[in-house]
């Protein structure tokens, strides 16, 4: 039987429980998934026809609370998928000592072929197969790939028609109109932007001296991106799906992210009142950009982008994950030996569902923040315990990684520990 991202995945935990000490029931436990949904929702497009579409809602863990994870739309959407993608997230909030478990949903679609009036079907058609298995007391939903605040405000209002009364909090990163809160739009990047800073300063690598290339330019990315150059650091190649672009002298990031937005594609322009020049840059792919000779390298598409294939072509002396899973455990391994620092998915954009879970205590108490005190409470909450886990992996002398998977281990096993175990009960 072939190797499954699951499996995979789950390699990080197996190396991780030689550090800790926490029971064999608890460790049995997170290897399994608490519950799976598959759904067929049926979708009646402009034309008139009908067409069905597979989605999925995994709720991995809730043993510290209700599931929180993103809905992502993509075509390679599968179940596996999905069952990876809320194992990081069981980890990801216990590391920010979250009180969620990990949860994950999608639908196996290609967005950018439905219309609008189809995807508002589409999401609301989700909504309705799985309303069910979601509540703000058991699992949250979120944006992910290819889904943004507008499609969360189509999912809430469903879910709320459903129940026959405004239930803001079970979606997070929603419209502000609609109960979403500031800065949950840019928080993946900003938590880090935060991460970054505390771990290159700890290798004395300032911003004005740091190369930086990012695979990714969607929200995250380009937010990203952006925080970088503004704090000085020389962003010089940034790329989408369709391929990227590099300059060895740094990137205009605003230009690219304007051309983005208004053409859809990728090109580096400088603007002047109304002149546009294009300034002079090399395009290059996403494999080209991976190994570019940067000292950062900033995967933020998709998972499985860095392989035993390619590892031994990554030149950057640091990369920070802002996608999920974008490293292989295979390639892991070759870039350990490498001497590359890889600092993990499950710290670096956990961000997002940190505002998301700010969203949600605002959303049960009614009452909202201003974007100073969110912005002040991620930062807290996201170097508190990067300097956690940087202080695990040196009293360890184990990868950032495995540090991050222990950190969130020890809060997993205190949980699952408090509900009983087999000693508990041989003892008593």
């Amino acid at each position: 039987m072939s190797k499954t991202l699951f499996d995979d995945a789950s390699k990080r935990l197996e190396k991780a429980l030689k550090y800790v000490s926490i029971s064999e029931d608890a460790s049995a436990r997170l290897k399994h998934p608490k519950a799976s949904l598959t759904v067929s929702i049926p979708v009646r497009m402009d034309d008139g026809s009908l067409r069905i579409f597979q989605g999925y809602r995994v709720r991995y863990d809730d043993t510290r609370g209700p599931g929180k994870g993103g809905v992502r739309y993509h075509p390679d959407v599968c179940l596996d998928e999905v069952q990876s993608l809320a194992f990081w997230m069981t980890f990801k909030c216990a590391l920010l000592k979250l009180p969620f478990g990990g949860a994950k949903g999608g639908i196996t679609v290609n967005p950018k072929e439905l219309s609008k009036h189809e995807l508002e079907r589409l999401s609301r058609g989700y909504i309705e197969a799985i309303a069910d298995f979601i509540g703000p007391d058991v699992d949250i939903l979120a944006p992910d790939v290819y889904t943004n605040a507008m499609i969360m405000g189509w999912m809430m209002d469903q879910y709320s028609i459903i129940e026959r009364k405004i239930s803001p909090a079970v979606v997070t990163g929603k419209p502000i109109t609609m109960g979403g809160s500031l800065g949950r739009e840019t928080a993946t990047a900003t938590g880090a932007f935060y991460v970054m800073n505390t771990i290159l300063s700890k290798f004395n690598q300032t911003p004005e001296k740091t190369t930086i290339a990012i695979q990714g330019f969607g929200n995250a990315g380009a937010y990203l991106a952006d925080l970088l150059a503004n704090a000085g650091y020389k962003v010089v190649a940034v790329s989408d799906s369709q391929g990227g672009i590099y300059a060895k002298q740094g990137l205009d990031i605003p230009s690219i992210r304007h051309y983005k937005q208004e053409y859809r594609g990728m090109k580096a322009v400088y603007c002047e009142n109304s002149v546009c020049n294009i300034v002079e840059h090399n395009c290059i792919t996403n494999e080209e950009l991976l190994s570019l000779d940067v000292d950062v390298l900033i995967p933020a598409a998709l998972e499985n982008q860095i392989t035993e294939n390619n590892a031994h072509n990554i030149k950057a002396k640091y990369i920070f994950e802002v996608a999920n899973g974008p490293i292989t455990s295979g390639a892991d391994e070759i870039l350990e030996s490498k001497g590359i620092y890889v600092i993990p998915d499950i710290l670096v954009n956990a961000g997002g569902v940190t505002v998301s879970y700010f969203e949600w205590v605002q959303n049960r108490n009614g009452f909202y923040w201003e974007l100073t005190e969110i912005n002040q409470k991620l930062k807290q909450k996201m170097l508190e315990e990067t300097e956690k886990v940087w202080a695990i992996s040196q009293e360890y002398n184990v990868s950032m990684r495995t540090a991050a998977y222990i950190h969130g281990l020890n809060r997993l096993g205190e949980a699952l520990d408090a509900k009983g175990t087999r000693d508990y009960y041989l003892n008593n």
